[in-house]
């Protein structure tokens, strides 16, 4: 369980195969090998710990439906370790468990904020996202603040634009969306009744 509420901007150091080996600093207090941490809002496993790095390994489900096979050397990653029991959450319950790729199509700064426009690619997500509902976009808890038919739009505060990796976004870019837990729990209970959605 995660807060979106990103601790540190890491960097892949390496990325060979299905081994994704990023460099970090903050996060790496607790971080032993078989502990859980967020890396761009997937739910990863330590299974290699070195001075100034973790490793862990993408296996096929996580490949194919989040947007971590993008990732090459250099780039900027959202590190988050997992929420403390009792611990303060300071943006939404996250699971790490990415329900979805979406497309960055728009990102206008106005001011020292941003507005930034995201398509959802597959469609089980339409139901799960609502006006000023929770979202995490590579990891980092947001607010919805306009939802069209296929996307929606989040304001991005000149701190997000500088602490995660939301502030190098561009159109094209691909970020891993998670819908609000609640939200989903409540799809599905509708869908076993059988009411429409």
């Amino acid at each position: 369980m995660f807060t979106g509420i990103v601790e540190e901007l890491g960097r892949v150091a390496s990325r060979e195969g299905p081994r994704l080996c990023v460099a970090a600093e903050r996060v790496l207090a607790g971080s032993e090998i078989g502990a859980s941490v967020a890396v761009n809002g997937a739910c990863l496993t330590v299974v290699e710990r070195g001075a100034g790095r973790l490793a862990f390994d993408l296996g096929p489900e996580t490949l194919a439906v989040t947007a971590l096979g993008d990732l090459r050397a250099g780039d900027p990653v959202n590190l988050e370790r997992p929420l403390a029991l009792g611990g303060f959450v300071g943006g939404h319950l996250v699971l790490g468990h990415v329900d979805g790729v979406g497309v960055v199509t728009e990102a206008r700064r106005t001011g020292e904020s941003a507005r930034v426009r995201i398509e959802w690619q597959d469609e089980s997500l339409t139901p799960l996202l609502i006006p000023k509902g929770s979202v995490a976009v590579d990891g980092v808890s947001l607010t919805v603040a306009a939802l069209l038919e296929r996307a929606f739009e989040v304001m991005l505060i000149p701190h997000t634009l500088s602490h995660t990796t939301l502030g190098s976004v561009r159109p094209g870019s691909r970020v891993n969306l998670e819908a609000d837990m609640i939200g989903k729990y409540v799809v599905r209970s509708l869908s076993l009744r059988g009411e429409a959605l």
